[in-house]
């Protein structure tokens, strides 16, 4: 799933059967605003090379300074506090580097179960090239868009299982993918990136000491497009290492994921393999110059991707400071 930014995640170590979702019934939530340097080294990043001389050319960098406001917001009620609906992004997603926008509910069952359902309006949307594979012109963008929606079920039974699910669509506004190349009508369909993707994703989390536990996790994500070449299926793992002391507290995430491709991309006459490498941190100081409520929150990430297509190696810098008001 996207981009990466910063906050922490919560302690996660209690499972107690009847634990509240929110520290009170009513409105909750936070707000942040962080700000850093990002780095990307893409072929397919729009911000990128405009013009490129051959679909073999190695990508430029693009770095600069960003603004990232987070926030969310939640509404708690129920007997036991065990309802809720939200807007924002999650403490946990962010923890292990995941920045997704969530409209939701949570609904915690007596078996302490927390079942959590919830739309992801942004995820999908953006803008790629009309044509990536365009030579010695300059390249138009279009406009991706699509919907997602989520399903988790987070402490099992009371145990320290959980499982992600997503299903997803992604639509190319105006897709031309190979239209300029040498291409027969059904090695440029090969190229067409409208899909649909399920995503599946297992966690446990393991305490290693009063303030500290490990997370590992098997990720497993298909990706049935309308082109085979951009059809795949993927397998991976994240380890993530999580501690809390006195006003400090650190999530550590490794990941990695193997992506194989269905079909021969026409452009290079090979089917598209790939592995994909990134590590995360993400720091928070509670309480920051003895501010009650208030938190300085940190990150830094670094993923790569290292396709046996050069075309498609990519990779990616980010760190950010700001602060934290909870509420």
């Amino acid at each position: 799933m996207k981009t990466k930014l910063s906050l922490l995640a919560v302690a996660l170590f209690a499972s107690s059967a009847h634990a509240q979702l929110a520290e009170h019934a009513g409105f909750s939530g936070e707000f942040a605003l962080s700000a850093g340097f990002a780095s990307t080294t893409s072929n397919l990043n729009t911000d990128g090379d405009k013009v490129i001389s051959n679909v073999n050319q190695e990508a430029s960098d693009d770095s600069g300074s960003i603004v990232y406001p987070l926030g969310h917001l939640a509404y708690t009620f129920g007997a036991q506090s065990d309802k809720q609906f939200y807007l924002g992004t999650s403490r946990e997603d962010i923890a292990v580097g995941n920045l997704v926008l969530e409209l939701g509910y949570k609904q915690q069952l007596e078996s302490g179960t927390v079942i959590d359902a919830s739309f992801l309006p942004t995820i999908m949307s953006g803008e790629t090239w009309a044509d990536p594979f365009l030579t010695n012109q300059e390249r138009e963008t279009t406009d991706e868009k699509g919907n997602a929606f989520r399903l988790k079920f987070d402490k099992i039974m009371g145990s320290r299982f959980s499982l992600d699910t997503v299903y997803a669509n992604r639509e190319i506004e105006n897709e031309q993918s190979g239209t300029n190349a040498s291409l027969t009508t059904e090695q440029q369909n090969a190229l067409k990136r409208d899909a649909k993707s399920i995503y599946v994703k297992g966690s446990y989390r393991q305490p290693i000491s009063r303030v500290s536990f490990l997370q590992p996790s098997i990720i497993y994500i298909n990706t049935d497009a309308d082109g085979e070449a951009n059809s795949l299926k993927s397998v991976g793992g994240e380890l993530t290492y999580f501690r809390i002391l006195d006003h400090h507290q650190l999530a550590l995430t490794a990941g990695y994921t193997s992506n194989s491709y269905d079909g021969t991309n026409p452009i290079y006459g090979k089917v598209r393999d790939e592995d994909e490498l990134s590590f995360f941190a993400a720091y928070e100081y509670k309480n920051f110059m003895g501010w009650q409520n208030w938190s300085l929150v940190s990150l830094a990430g670094f993923s790569e991707s290292d396709s046996n297509i050069d075309f498609y190696d990519t990779k990616q810098y980010l760190f950010t400071l700001g602060m934290n008001y909870k509420f």
